[in-house]
């Protein structure tokens, strides 16, 4: 008998598919990625369970979820009810190509009140068509049996009855079975991070999330100068290489001409008035003194590079601008 695990990486995931792994059930797993969360810590648990792995970009499809999410966000900008019905679905679709009968999960009851409640469970199920076919081997004793358990492909007394929030359960069960290397509960998705979100929910606010935009969100540090044109600074040299790539045309790159500094990339409306204040956002961090300084700019697709003179921003006009601090 064949099962297919969603699996993150995370405690829950480890977890159930080694109980499952205990009754005999051969294990393919599945991980999710987009560019708010990766697979490597799914790759290494992979390869330390033995149980082959498969990775799917589901970006273009959460995107098109978070600029309105039917069952909303959670605390961030983690639409975690319709984003795991939709990872559900995805592993259902990819059951026959694997060979598998079952869908595994490592949610547990309560665990996270908005998207492991039992109504969310229940509209998990429901809207991923897939219900009768998700065992989650850590709590399936709180929830009505589902045909593997019925069908006695797993046997259900020998799964768990964990629910809630407290971990002790679960770090019980990691010592049982010598797993000792596990990432903490909080999970590795951005869009619950309180500073990352609010970058999201901006960008929302204007109405252009798109992949590239995504990408720009997870790097440097992000300014609005008015509602139709940003600035984001890079805090290092390889931020500084990532920002320019991700230019687009139209875009402005900006550079302090005699002093270290940083890249900044101005994105939105241009006037000189707004080049003017953005220059003087990318003079705050670098290594210029304060006084009239040159900043070089160019503008993707045309190439030709122009000069203007200005001083630094002061720190209160900073925080005023900063993104992470406006909404």
């Amino acid at each position: 008998m064949k099962a297919l695990a969603l699996l993150s990486g995370g405690l829950d995931s480890i977890l159930s598919i080694c109980l499952l792994k205990k009754q005999g059930i051969d294990i393919e797993a599945v991980c999710f990625t987009s560019v708010f969360f990766d697979d490597r810590r799914a790759k290494k648990v992979s390869e330390e369970l033995e149980v082959p792995l498969t990775s799917i970009d589901i970006t273009r499809k959460l995107l098109a979820i978070i600029k309105c999410p039917p069952h909303g966000f959670g605390k961030g900008a983690n639409p975690c009810i319709d984003c795991h019905i939709l990872m559900i679905k995805s592993a259902g679709s990819l059951m026959e190509k694997k060979e598998a009968k079952f869908l595994i999960s490592g949610e547990v009851l309560g665990e996270r009140p908005k998207s492991q409640s039992r109504k969310a469970l229940k509209i998990i199920d429901v809207e991923s068509g897939w219900g009768d076919y998700i065992l989650r081997p850590l709590t399936a004793k709180n929830l009505p049996p589902t045909l593997p358990e019925r069908k006695g492909w797993v046997n259900r007394e020998k799964l768990m009855d964990i629910k809630g929030r407290c971990r002790k359960a679960q770090l019980e069960l990691a010592e049982n079975f010598q797993i000792k290397d596990f990432p903490t509960p909080a999970g590795g998705c951005l869009l619950t991070d309180p500073n990352f979100s609010l970058r999201v929910k901006y960008l929302l606010s204007t109405g252009k999330l798109n992949i590239n935009e995504a990408k720009l969100l997870k790097l440097g540090r992000h300014f609005r100068i008015n509602h139709q044109a940003r600035v984001i600074v890079g805090r290092c040299r390889e931020e500084n290489f990532k920002i320019e790539r991700l230019a687009t045309p139209g875009d402005l790159i900006l550079k302090v001409k005699e002093y270290p500094g940083p890249t900044a990339l101005f994105r939105g409306n241009i006037s000189f008035e707004l080049i003017c204040k953005a220059a003087s956002i990318v003079l705050r961090y670098s290594d210029a003194p304060d006084k009239l300084t040159e900043i070089e700019y160019y503008q993707i697709a045309e190439g030709k590079t122009n000069i203007v003179k200005t001083r630094r921003c002061m720190e209160e006009e900073i925080e005023k601008l900063r993104i992470e601090g406006s909404i």
